[in-house]
């Protein structure tokens, strides 16, 4: 975890982008001592919002699953996508 003071994010933009893009990880930032935001690329903002989705999906599906829903084996969903 990366953690950087407030003033960094004036004072060394540049560089805290860099990290951000090159290491695809987020840089949290301190103001007076607290944590206060979190910096991270778009790529990695987009990959993490993609597989929050697709976790919810799965959670949902599982629910549906449990819950008594149909499911289909793989020979049926393939039979009837022909």
């Amino acid at each position: 975890m990366l953690i950087k003071p407030s003033t960094a994010l004036r004072n060394e933009y540049n560089e805290i982008s860099k990290i951000c893009k090159e290491k695809q990880q987020p840089v949290f930032v301190t103001k007076n001592g607290e944590g206060d935001l979190v910096v991270m690329s778009i790529e990695y903002y987009t990959k993490r919002e993609e597989l929050l989705d697709l976790r919810e999906k799965l959670l949902e599906a599982e629910a549906q699953k449990l819950n008594g829903t149909k499911t289909y084996s793989i020979d049926e969903v393939s039979s009837r996508l022909r």
